[in-house]
């Protein structure tokens, strides 16, 4: 919060009541203690050493279900790239598979040390069928240390809000530990599953929370994202008044759990960690809740794990909410900063913002670091030319694929880049299109200023997308420019969009149309 125009007396009651509010909240988060089964020790202890012993150029080669089971620390070689490390893991978990294998054929004589060793990891009684369910449960995890201990500092910027966020949701506060589980506090994570930011949401989960399209990816917002994940968490317990399955259902899903409650005729976590065998209910849904708690307990032992650490400055951020479409460009030079640096600090905005092709959706709340400004945001928002607020967003526009036409014709014929067309449309490889399919093109259609009495056409505009924007029907913008053909428009032609009275010919108020209604069109007519 800015508090630099607020007069002092207001600024300093603020300051106290905020200092309060962290107290009762840290004091409220305190009550909450998140159970903690014996049977589940031996992998909290596993995932602690994870994230204070080995950093990211080492890993530990274990059993997948008995964590205490560690085969070999692994050195991973300096710029070793994801497919490098697999093919480390290859070689020695086939190396480890051979003696596990061997063990099981039943063979205790004769053995040379590293057997030796290899058995000794296992209880005295382990079986034969045992030690082979093992040779296929040989895992690779690579260290956090490194990543936690940036992950300490990092989360100095966010956690406050967190906490708040989770106070006003009911949620315990010790769940602002939970993104050193998620990103290390790294909100520009990204994981092979699609998931993103901070909280790792992924794309279904988090269209029920946040805004998320070609335009705005809240998950990529520290700030709006922990609204997101506190209000998930709360409605987990709702359903489940549990705050270990709650946790859990945060990687497996609420339904996911009730299946398992059901299934075992048991809330206890540790029995159902042990004993569930869920389809779905892999490595990362089985550990999520025991590595929860082991990055709360380092969190809350930093300093003897890591040493003193300075975490970064909480955010101090003008907040401006937009009521109408805006461009980046204007909003930027409203609050006297650049584009770059609105880019920086507004990372939920994604390229056509920044090219120029989409606005800004309007009630976006857009940061300004407070030292970058000397504007409050009503002065900003007062700042910005009434010709820059937008009632509607630029349109998209879409191309229908026809026969014969491959991905790289599109893009030539659009004068964008494959790889743009691809990542636009989610596509798997450039090489699968059909034809009928309709692809998104990164590029806008209008964009007309509210209220805007003409409007020149530029070359791809099509009378009902300018009409559409503009607010009007297609037979009323035909009346009002004689035309008698919705096709026969040219680049550089001024139509008008309303008569110059401002009040239509017929004295009658404009009709309501469906092609008003939607933002989006497939490209028909280029002139």
């Amino acid at each position: 919060m800015n508090q630099r125009n607020l007069p002092a007396g207001l600024a300093l009651l603020l300051t106290l009541l905020l200092a309060t509010f962290s107290v009762q909240a840290e004091d409220a988060g305190a009550a909450v203690d998140f159970d903690r089964p014996a049977v589940l020790e031996d992998d909290i202890r596993f995932w602690r050493q994870v994230f204070t012993e080995i950093d990211s150029d080492h890993a530990y080669l274990h059993d997948s279900r008995y964590l205490d089971v560690v085969y070999e620390t692994v050195r991973i070689p300096p710029g070793a790239q994801a497919r490098d490390r697999r093919r480390i893991a290859d070689r020695l978990r086939d190396r480890y598979q051979k003696t596990l294998l061997l063990l099981a054929s039943g063979k205790r004589d004769g053995l040379d040390a590293e057997e030796r060793r290899i058995l000794a990891l296992w209880p005295a009684d382990i079986t034969n069928k045992e030690l082979k369910e093992a040779a296929n449960r040989i895992r690779f995890q690579q260290g956090l240390a490194d990543n936690f201990r940036a992950g300490l500092q990092r989360a100095g910027a966010w956690q406050p809000y967190i906490k708040a966020q989770l106070s006003k949701h009911g949620v315990p506060l010790g769940l602002a530990a939970l993104p050193h589980v998620e990103s290390s506090f790294n909100p520009e994570a990204r994981s092979h599953v699609g998931a993103a930011g901070l909280w790792q949401f992924t794309r279904g989960t988090g269209r029920r929370f946040m805004q998320i399209d070609h335009v705005m990816d809240e998950r990529r917002d520290p700030f709006r994202s922990s609204e997101a994940a506190a209000e998930l968490l709360a409605y987990n317990y709702s359903v489940l008044q549990s705050w270990p399955l709650a946790i859990t259902a945060y990687n497996h899903g609420v339904a996911g759990m009730r299946r398992a409650v059901e299934k075992l005729g048991t809330e206890d976590i540790g029995t159902i960690n042990r004993e569930y065998q869920g389809r779905t209910f892999g490595f990362a849904s089985r550990n999520f809740y025991v590595a929860f708690l082991a990055a709360l307990e380092v969190e809350q032992n930093a300093e003897q794990y890591f040493g003193p650490i300075e975490p970064d400055a909480v955010r101090d951020d003008v907040v401006v909410r937009t009521s109408r479409y805006v461009p980046a460009r204007s909003l930027a030079s409203a609050a006297g900063v650049s584009v770059k640096q609105l880019r920086e600090t507004n990372p939920a905005l994604l390229q056509p913002v920044w090219d120029g092709t989409k606005h800004v959706p309007r009630n976006a709340h857009i940061r300004i670091p407070a030292g970058l400004t000397q504007k409050s945001a009503t002065e900003i928002l007062a700042a910005i030319p009434a010709a820059q607020l937008y009632a509607r967003q630029t349109p998209d526009q879409f191309h229908k694929v026809r026969s014969g036409e491959a991905l790289s014709v599109i893009a030539r014929r659009y004068n964008v880049s494959v790889q743009e067309l691809v990542a636009l449309n989610g596509l798997e490889s450039r090489h699968k299109i059909r034809i009928g399919q309709t692809l998104r093109l990164p590029f806008a259609g209008v964009a007309i200023p509210e209220g805007a009495l003409t409007y020149k056409v530029q070359s791809g505009d099509s009378l009902s997308v300018i009409a559409r924007d503009a607010g009007v029907s297609l037979s009323r913008l035909m009346e009002l420019n004689g035309l008698t053909d919705r096709h026969r428009i040219y680049a550089g032609q001024t139509l008008y969009l309303r008569p110059p009275d401002d009040k239509p010919a017929s004295g009658k108020p404009e009709p309501e149309s469906a092609a008003t209604e939607s933002a989006n069109t497939v490209v028909e007519t280029e002139v």
